[in-house]
């Protein structure tokens, strides 16, 4: 999916856009979207409401961005040919890593993205996109089920709200930078998600 993303714009010494908008996504995550005014913006930033009109138009653009920052990631992981050839379990176990190394170079924006409660157009938008995404990777269970590698007594569905569920919940506790690689999270994933807690014999 083609990006949105308006042109970068300058303003004044010492931000740009981008600059202004990871100050911005860090305060929506703390206060929430709906309880952070511009006012609140411009203190975090240290600079005047109309210093911040130079960058953006409004609160919504704003918001509009970092959705499409998280969501471009992750639409874009269904796009390469790995998730669209080959056997469905491996198409599958691509796409989960992948998401899983999205959500951590982009965690507060993907953290921004699970947390929206939908009142507004832009993130209604939003998690229509979510949920189209989410449906194409039950597709994936669907067919690994089909095609025998995946068991096959719990509902795709099922499958698919708990893999997400896991997978969401990074971005609750993990701290980039630690002692876990996003390299062994995601194989840790994989592991629970494919193979379960049992030992192997």
């Amino acid at each position: 999916m083609s990006s949105t993303t308006a042109p970068m714009k300058r303003g004044r010494p010492g931000y740009d856009q981008q600059s202004v908008l990871l100050i911005a996504v860090d305060v929506f995550n703390r206060h929430g979207y709906d309880a952070t005014s511009m006012g609140i913006l411009a203190e975090n930033l240290g600079i005047s409401k109309s210093a911040i009109y130079h960058h953006v138009p409004s609160k919504g653009d704003l918001l509009k961005l970092a959705l499409e920052h998280a969501l471009g990631g992750l639409e874009g992981i269904l796009d390469q040919p790995e998730a669209s050839s080959g056997a469905a379990d491996a198409r599958l176990e691509f796409v989960l890593r992948r998401t899983v190394a999205v959500l951590v170079e982009r965690l507060p924006f993907v953290t921004l993205l699970l947390r929206l409660r939908g009142n507004t157009e832009i993130e209604r938008n939003a998690l229509e996109r979510r949920r189209s995404f989410d449906h194409k990777v039950a597709g994936l269970i669907s067919a690994a089920r089909d095609e025998g590698s995946l068991r096959q007594d719990i509902d795709p569905r099922t499958v698919t709200r708990l893999l997400f569920g896991m997978i969401n919940s990074i971005v609750e506790w993990y701290k980039p930078g630690g002692s876990l690689s996003p390299e062994r999270l995601a194989d840790d994933v994989i592991t629970m998600a494919f193979d379960g807690l049992h030992s192997q014999a």
